[in-house]
């Protein structure tokens, strides 16, 4: 597998239709529509701290992710991680999930995070098998009083 930049014309669509319903949607980006139109999924990499990729093999994509620089804080976030439903289950998530944190470590973010959504117990345990642990509860609390869910927060633990 290998781990490469989004390319959008050529992404997107395929990216857009994974989501098989709304719930799975809200659960993946947190937006309400279903389906996904390709020119959101397109439109997220317009973000000038969006760093879109997807893992491939074969030239086949199988999941994507995109890391959300923040130069201030010296952090980076891992997000919107979705892997093609045919290969759930399999490790395509970790292996994401693991490329996208190398990538950060590599570029000298020294934190990295992700939030997850509470309903998400598959997610959740994909990232924990990935390195990432729960942040301080504290420190949840507060990233979490201007969301509109109690994400559950994770930092890298080779960060």
């Amino acid at each position: 597998m290998e781990l490469r930049p989004f390319a959008v014309a050529a992404d997107a669509a395929t990216v857009a239709g994974w989501p098989a319903s709304a719930d799975e949607v809200a659960l993946w980006c947190g937006m309400r529509e279903f389906p996904v139109a390709a020119r959101v999924v397109a439109g997220w990499q317009l973000g000038e701290d969006v760093r879109g990729h997807v893992l491939v093999k074969r030239e086949r994509l199988l999941a994507y992710g995109e890391v959300w620089c923040d130069e201030e804080e010296d952090e980076a976030e891992l997000a919107r991680i979705i892997v093609a439903p045919d290969v759930r289950g399999r490790g395509v998530g970790r292996s994401l999930v693991r490329g996208l944190a190398g990538l950060a470590l590599r570029v000298g973010y020294t934190e990295i995070f992700m939030r997850v959504h509470p309903g998400n117990a598959a997610a959740l345990r994909c990232y924990r098998r990935a390195g990432f642990l729960p942040v301080d509860p504290a420190l949840a609390a507060e990233w979490n009083a201007p969301q509109p869910v109690g994400y559950v927060w994770l930092r890298h633990a080779g960060a």
